[in-house]
């Protein structure tokens, strides 16, 4: 695919990634509770959403996406309502050797909450299924420009969500205290409650 064409959407996906919503706060509400590791899974599990919806808009499915509009929306919900619950483990946290991450968060429910919120996320539905076919000739799409588009959302995404991670790390690694680390643990839960209200009001 032409340079200006790649130049192009790699502007404009940085800016909607860039842009604050659910998926930047649940980031930053991970990293402030469990450090920059424990918001690797979160990371991962909006990637994979946003590749979802990519490979929706590339081959053609905007229509599939459509007519399974109802489905998208149980998973919205669903998303929201666990981060809701991840929200209230935080909140009621006691500062101590859990290190301000709620116990019994694994990994990987940790990716699937990621990957439910991008599903849900009016923003990443917009950009995909409607912006980027402005900006991307589908149909002229060849194995190589497929390539090359994926290869940018992988990186761009992991670069700007790592970044908003390590910094909620470095500002969460600032507080030490039993009185700051409790603070910490509720500024954690208020994110996680406000990525969940985004999910389901946002339109």
């Amino acid at each position: 695919m032409d340079l200006f064409t790649l130049v192009t959407f790699t502007v404009a996906y940085s800016i909607a990634v860039i842009v604050p919503g659910p998926g930047v706060a649940a980031v930053v509400a991970r990293a402030l509770g469990g450090g920059f590791r424990g918001a690797v899974p979160m990371i991962l599990g909006i990637l994979a959403g946003d590749l979802v919806y990519f490979m929706f808009a590339i081959f053609g499915l905007a229509a599939v996406a459509a007519v399974f509009g109802p489905v998208f929306i149980i998973v919205r919900f669903a998303g929201a309502a666990y981060l809701l619950y991840v929200a209230y483990k935080f909140w009621t946290a006691r500062p101590g050797s859990e290190q301000m991450k709620p116990k019994k968060e694994g990994a990987w429910r940790t990716f699937l909450a990621g990957f439910s919120l991008t599903l849900g996320n009016p923003k990443t539905i917009v950009f995909f299924l409607a912006i980027l076919p402005t900006v991307v000739p589908l149909n002229q799409m060849s194995p190589i420009a497929f390539a090359e588009l994926t290869a940018i959302v992988i990186v761009m995404l992991l670069i700007i969500c790592s970044t908003y991670a390590w910094l909620a790390s470095a500002a969460r690694e600032m507080f030490k205290s039993d009185r700051a680390i409790s603070r910490l643990n509720k500024t954690a839960g208020a994110m996680m409650a406000t990525a969940a209200g985004l999910v389901v009001f946002q339109h």
